[in-house]
């Protein structure tokens, strides 16, 4: 088991081994990539003194199952050959063999034990690096990257270290000790049957360079990319099923997962006819009628020339098996190990990928207005999504932001909370740009409501309170009211308790709504929302919408809006359009100007054809004439 030292030890490496990684994987790797074997070295090597105690453990059990092998040996040696039999040897020969048999079941079974402990704790550990990571990388590579591509990382990619670390050492430790002690030992007996029996062994290991060319390597790769195409198709079409359904696309879907099917079963095709014949070939080397005829057939050449008594052909017949059987587990082996230095290229680019820099000595805010100054920012170099933007929201003030689709909207507000940070500029809070704030101090000043809410496995309670664990639950209800989800949520199976996704499937409002009682509870004085009540009727909206803005009047709200209603209540509105502000200003007084907005506003479909609804939620003073 790792130790306490052990374990920081992990930790060091782990984080050295990111940083080497990301400079190492920056180039794609060729057919035969030495780093990926140097890199899976660097992300067990906290692990090698698990991996000593395995490995040594199953030595000993393995050269220890070799005596009730060479006992049987001696026995029949000493029961063919002529003359009295000594007893006293034999009793001593089945002794050695029944102590060599305990012995090889103990040391085994405690190697198997501490590797399936090692196994648990590695699987654990880079899932907990694994998540600690995606929970600090930009959100912008989160949102570039595919739910099964990720969700393969996590799961398949790190199981893949099972069979390398729980099996692999047992069946690489015969294949390296088991041969050379039965060639040492049948070398006493005769060099020339032993040197006969390792022909079936010498066949199958020239097979092997035949099975890692470029060709099949390549093949492997294409193999794991239509692997993760398929996962990638699943996982979105059982997501989108809802969507997909509304609209007839289930057709269409089908064919997209038939097509990713297809190119799988294609890639697995041609990877399986290229090896069908060498497997085949190497299966009929290894196996035990080829090598027996072997033996036999060397033997009688050895024994009818009278080169070889016949008691002696005896130990070939028994450990000649036993040299073909762990150069098959090699075979074995090497395919584990060859999964694992793929799982780890791929595990060890997400550990390198680098998070928001956190700052060596952070600032304190003074107060919570914010400021954008000269923001740009794109998601790649060269194609810019924010050109500019200086923009100024004053405590207490509810800024509206508008603009067609692929404006920039969502970027601009998601850069509040800092799920990026800006290419050129920077985001203000209190006089302090945001890169030098601290994690904590940021999350509490500001939280965040969006469209697309995700909600975990949790009970609704949990749920509210995310932002603050230690909430009471007067004030998760009072937060629930606010939000007008809590008459919904004394209904559920086990009212706040109910687990969200065991006990109850929300819709989307309501989901909505238990996101939006989790801002109301983290109470931050910035509050970023994109549309956060899509999904509600009108009433809850403007209950919600009551609740988000009026406490203290001092909190800084950002929101993305569609909604007219959302509009009109703003004290600013900003117009974007392809990354740049084009129009600022009151909601009123930009409807004067017949600009940008106004044809926003006249084109909403809540807009009547006289004019008077397309006016609501304006003060009567405002009114534009």
């Amino acid at each position: 088991m790792p130790d306490r030292d052990e374990t920081d030890e992990e930790e060091r490496a782990m984080n050295a081994t990111a940083v080497a990684e990301a400079r190492e994987r920056s180039a794609p790797p060729p057919d035969a990539d030495p780093a990926a074997g140097q890199s899976l070295t660097r992300l067990l090597h906290p692990y090698r003194r698990g991996f000593a105690a395995v490995v040594i453990l199953q030595v000993i059990g393995v050269v220890a199952g070799l005596a009730p092998l060479l006992a049987v040996v001696e026995l029949g040696r000493a029961l063919l050959s002529p003359g009295p039999i000594d007893h006293g040897h034999v009793r001593l020969v089945v002794i050695a063999g029944a102590i060599g048999f305990f012995v090889r079941l103990l040391f085994t079974a405690a190697s198997s034990g501490i590797g399936h402990v090692l196994d648990d704790h590695v699987q654990l550990s880079f899932r907990r690096r694994l998540a600690m990571r995606l929970g600090r990388v930009p959100i912008g590579w989160l949102s570039r990257r595919r739910t099964g591509e990720l969700a393969k990382v996590v799961g398949r990619d790190v199981s893949a270290m099972h069979p390398l670390i729980a099996h692999a050492p047992g069946e690489l430790v015969s294949a390296f000790v088991v041969p050379p002690v039965s060639l040492v030992y049948l070398l006493t007996v005769d060099w020339r049957l032993t040197l006969i029996t390792l022909i079936p062994v010498a066949l199958a290991v020239a097979l092997v360079p035949l099975m890692m060319t470029p060709t099949r390597l390549r093949e492997q790769k294409e193999f794991d990319a239509a692997m993760e195409r398929i996962a990638n198709s699943v996982v979105e079409f059982v997501q989108g099923i809802s969507v997909i359904k509304a609209f007839g696309g289930v057709e269409r879907a089908h064919r997209e997962f038939r097509a990713a099917a297809d190119d799988f079963a294609r890639v697995f095709y041609r990877m399986v006819r290229g090896l069908s014949a060498l497997g085949a070939a190497m299966q009929v080397a290894l196996s035990p009628p080829f090598v027996l005829l072997v033996v036999l057939t060397g033997g009688t050449a050895l024994i009818t020339t009278g080169s070889m008594a016949p008691a002696d052909l005896l130990p070939f017949l028994l450990l000649g098996l036993g040299l073909t059987a762990p150069v098959a587990a090699l075979g074995h082996g090497f395919d584990d190990l060859q999964a694992a230095r793929r799982a780890a290229g791929r595990i060890l680019d997400v550990l390198a990928v680098r998070s928001l820099p956190e700052p060596a000595h952070p600032v304190m805010p003074r107060g919570h207005r914010v400021e954008l100054r000269d923001v740009r920012f794109g998601y790649e170099t060269g194609h810019e999504v924010l050109r500019g933007i200086d923009l100024v929201l004053e405590p207490g003030t509810v800024t509206a932001v508008v603009g067609p689709s692929g404006s920039g909207k969502s970027t601009l507000v998601r850069l509040l909370p800092r799920f990026f940070d800006p290419t050129h500029g920077s985001v203000v809070l209190g006089g302090a740009d945001l890169r030098e704030l601290g994690g904590g101090e940021l999350h509490r000043m500001v939280s965040f409501v969006f469209q697309d809410v995700r909600l975990l496995r949790a009970s609704v309670a949990d749920n509210i309170a995310l932002a603050v664990p230690r909430a009471g639950r007067d004030d998760v209800v009072r937060a629930a009211r606010l939000a007008n989800i809590h008459d919904r949520i004394l209904a559920l199976p086990r009212g706040y308790e109910s687990v969200i996704g065991e006990d109850v499937t929300l819709s989307g409002g309501e989901a909505q709504r238990i996101s939006i009682a989790r801002a109301l509870l983290a109470d931050t004085p910035v509050l970023v929302l994109d549309e956060a009540t899509a999904f509600a009727d009108p009433r809850t909206e403007q209950a919600v919408r009551d609740a988000l803005v009026t406490p203290a009047g001092e909190r800084t709200v950002l929101v993305i809006a569609h909604r007219l209603e959302t509009v009109a209540g703003a004290d600013t509105v900003v117009v974007l359009e392809n990354g740049v502000i084009v129009e600022r200003g009151r909601p009123a007084d930009l409807l004067a100007q017949n600009g940008k907005f106004a044809a926003f506003w006249q084109s909403h479909p809540s807009a009547s054809a006289d004019g008077t609804e397309t006016r609501r939620g304006i003060p009567q003073g405002d009114q534009p004439r």
